[in-house]
């Protein structure tokens, strides 16, 4: 959420930055502008009532202190009133303020200086490219054939039990899940991220405070008899363990991992790019998510990037990083980085990794703070990357890797897996 004191001392910046993420927000930011200056002077004028309500009550006690009862008397009658003005305005003001806060959450976040313009994925830029593409034979197939072949993965069974989207990872197949999750946990630890186990229910307010609510309550499975959510990434309860929180400066950077199912309904996904593992509505994934000081939070970006480079280096996977565009970023996000795998046999790019700085956004509504230097609160920056989400690791190595002789499952995995080969 952003800063109400900064949109009004910088509206035009506002509504220029906004306009990247194509969002036009100039009659909105001028509502919130004139809501603001009601509050103020609602504020005011019952602060101002309060004051004279105070000053008669001091002035009644000591005229009852000297025995001035009937000059107390007309005071107190004088000043009768003042109560029942005070609640009006107060009921007043709480008007106003909700409507204040309803308009204030329809801002994304700013997009950084550096997000390019655009309207779609295609308007992406790429910053690099690494890795050989495989060249695989006519007879190589895409990974949805692979998995019944060496029945490693039931769709079907999913769809029995639960619904399309819901996989059934069998033999092999789930301790490839497994493996990959250990060797994700084990690679963040080493890399200074403090391990955490969280609840995949959240309630409410923790939705809302990292920018799922209001903004994606239609991609979230809600639990409607006890009003909770599944949890869409571990970024949520993650990022939540620290709201309400005044952290001291000296504990940043805050670095934590997790590992945790994730869900989400995908409403609206269809079409040969969901087939397989391509897109699920519950898969598992290990986040990365880090609370830092402001002045060092896009260099922190930079170091998340090139660790989730490293992980996919570390898998041998052909893979590209994509600074998106202001039109294919999230609403909360300032700056996103998305990491894409090549899959040799669909012969196309998939999405593994985002990893995004959301500066004061999150925050603001987590009230993450710290005090600076000058012993003043100030709002500290958020961050959050997938390293990794498996589903689509996990179709590009058994796309990429296949063999006549069957799958060759990266060597960095294989202390994990306790085999070589998928076959």
């Amino acid at each position: 959420m952003l800063q109400l004191n900064y949109i009004r001392e910088n509206k035009d910046v506002v509504v220029e930055r906004l306009a990247v993420k194509n969002f036009k927000a100039e009659s909105l930011v001028e509502e919130l502008i004139q809501l603001d200056e009601s509050r103020r002077k609602i504020q005011n004028e019952s602060d101002a009532i309060a004051a004279e309500a105070n000053a008669a009550a001091k002035q009644i006690g000591d005229l009852m202190r000297q025995g001035k009862k009937e000059e107390a008397e007309a005071v107190k009658s004088q000043s009768s009133g003042y109560k029942e003005q005070v609640k009006l305005l107060t009921d007043k003001l709480a008007g106003v303020e909700l409507d204040l806060h309803e308009k204030l959450v329809q801002l994304p976040n700013l997009p950084h200086e550096s997000v390019p313009q655009g309207n779609s994925a295609e308007d992406n830029e790429v910053v690099l490219t690494w890795g050989d593409i495989p060249t695989l034979t006519d007879k190589a197939l895409p990974h949805w054939e692979l998995l019944t072949k060496y029945g490693i993965v039931d769709l079907e069974l999913g769809v029995k039990v639960t619904g399309a989207g819901f996989p059934v990872y069998k033999g092999k197949g789930a301790r490839l899940q497994r493996a990959l999750i250990n060797f994700f946990l084990d690679e963040a630890a080493a890399a200074g991220y403090h391990e955490v186990q969280v609840p995949i229910l959240v309630n409410e307010a923790s939705a809302f405070a990292t920018g799922q609510l209001p903004d994606k309550e239609g991609q979230m499975y809600h639990v409607g008899g006890d009003d909770m959510y599944l949890i869409p990434t571990a970024e949520v309860p993650v990022t939540n363990l620290y709201r309400d929180v005044i952290v001291k400066a000296e504990e940043f950077p805050i670095k934590h991992s997790a590992y945790t199912p994730c869900f989400r309904r995908e409403a609206g996904s269809y079409g040969a790019h969901v087939r397989g593992l391509n897109r699920l509505h519950q898969f598992d994934k290990v986040e990365t998510v880090q609370i830092v000081h402001p002045d060092h939070s896009y260099d922190v970006i930079e170091e998340m990037s090139l660790y989730i480079q490293h992980l996919l280096q570390k898998l041998e996977l052909p893979y590209r990083v994509l600074r998106l565009c202001g039109g294919d970023m999230s609403f909360t996000s300032a700056l996103t980085y998305d990491m894409e795998v090549f899959s040799a046999a669909q012969q196309r790019w998939l999405e593994v990794s985002s990893v995004s700085n959301f500066e004061t956004y999150q925050s603001n509504r987590l009230k993450v703070r710290f005090k600076n230097t000058d012993g003043k609160m100030q709002l500290a920056h958020t961050l959050n990357g997938s390293a990794l989400a498996l589903p689509r690791i996990v179709a590009s190595i058994l796309e990429n890797n296949q063999t006549e002789k069957g799958v060759r499952i990266p060597a960095v995995l294989v202390p994990y897996t306790g085999f070589e080969w998928i076959d």
